[in-house]
């Protein structure tokens, strides 16, 4: 089940997968709203895809600038998307993972992303900076609430990656000038999550709770 504010950014991942032989659906949801939410895990259960197991919170935005000058508006929709936003898709699903007897079974996943920029400090990035260390603090106080109720919860952290997000910045003089600047001297590939976010969704990950990953290529070295 693919979830996202913007239902067409995931209606196109959902026919690739079922074009390779899988199942998906994209729903609408907006993780800044409790109802939105709560009605996009009702649409998993109305969709008869089983009980759900494993949720990625992967929703993000930023407001760059000096913090003299951004907006309370701007600040708002940053700590609701990064942070209200997390805390909401994990804490319904957990209710639906408890409710489905996930304690029991102790395959409950909750896998949250952050940034690494919850540990560094980052020009004009204040405020999602700021999201980003909630975002840790929050994983691992979920996973000592949940850590027997068969809910594990970690977080990863990655690093600068060409998303829409980041685009058009890194496309730009200064934006080059800081790619220069990496160790590596190099975004970090969007696939370099792959295996890492994989095994925390994994039954191979039963005893990995409470963890912060930072997967960022040696970005914040």
């Amino acid at each position: 089940m693919l979830a996202a504010r913007r239902k067409e950014k995931v209606s196109s991942l959902a026919q690739d997968i079922e074009a390779a032989g899988g199942d998906a659906l994209a729903i609408d949801m907006d993780v800044t709203s409790e109802a939105s939410v709560i009605a996009a895990y009702d649409a998993v259960a109305a969709a008869d895809f089983g009980s759900i197991d494993t949720i990625i919170a992967n929703a993000g935005v930023s407001a760059p600038g000096r913090s003299t000058e951004v907006t309370v508006e701007a600040l708002r929709a940053v700590f609701d998307t990064n942070l209200l936003g997390v805390y909401l898709t994990a804490r319904e699903g957990a209710r639906r993972m408890l409710a489905a007897g996930v304690r029991e079974s102790r395959r409950g996943r909750i896998v949250l992303i952050g940034s690494m920029a919850a540990d560094v400090s980052l020009q004009g990035e204040a405020a999602y900076c700021a999201s980003k260390a909630g975002v840790a603090h929050l994983g691992r106080n979920l996973a000592r609430e949940w850590v027997r109720q068969g809910i594990n919860v970690n977080v990863v952290q990655p690093g600068f990656i060409a998303t829409e997000m980041a685009a058009d910045w890194f496309a730009s003089e200064s934006g080059k000038t800081q790619i220069a600047g990496f160790h590596r001297r190099s975004l970090q590939p969007i696939g370099s999550l792959d295996e890492p976010v994989t095994y925390l969704c994994s039954d191979a990950a039963l005893h990995t709770t409470g963890a912060v990953f930072t997967i960022d290529d040696g970005q914040s070295l």
